[in-house]
């Protein structure tokens, strides 16, 4: 294995420096300082979005390029309409609201829990309506 040295001239190595701490000491733009609107980023997990596209396609027959994106722009919509945290939330109690007795009623009865899934449902019936063509 070879080892290539770089030789830097006494005058280049000055240059070198000169404009590696200029680049250090440049302040970094704020998003508040920007004219640009705020591009839109999701906190939703990767795994959690393909979860979702894989259920959102086997509920839409199948996949087909329109089912995929359609459904790729489902879940864009749901994020753009609550966080994460409250998206996992909703979730997990809709899916247990439907147990049995005392256990089930602690996902079904409290009113954070009525609220959730509502939430749910809307931004569901939101993110339907924007994305598929009917």
């Amino acid at each position: 294995m070879a080892v290539t040295r770089i030789l830097f001239t006494a005058a280049q190595a000055a240059a070198l420096t000169t404009l590696l701490s200029a680049c250090a000491a440049t302040p970094e733009k704020t998003p508040e300082a920007s004219t640009e609107p705020a591009v839109f980023v999701s906190d939703y997990p990767t795994q959690d979005r393909i979860e979702y596209v894989f259920n959102c396609v086997a509920q839409h027959g199948g996949l087909t390029y329109i089912t995929q994106y359609a459904c790729g722009c489902k879940v864009d919509k749901i994020a753009e309409k609550m966080p994460f945290e409250e998206y996992d939330a909703a979730k997990t109690i809709s899916y247990l609201k439907n147990l049995p007795g005392e256990g089930g009623s602690v996902f079904r009865d409290p009113k954070r829990a009525k609220d959730l899934r509502k939430k749910l449902k809307e931004a569901e019936d939101y993110a339907e309506k924007s994305c598929f063509v009917k």
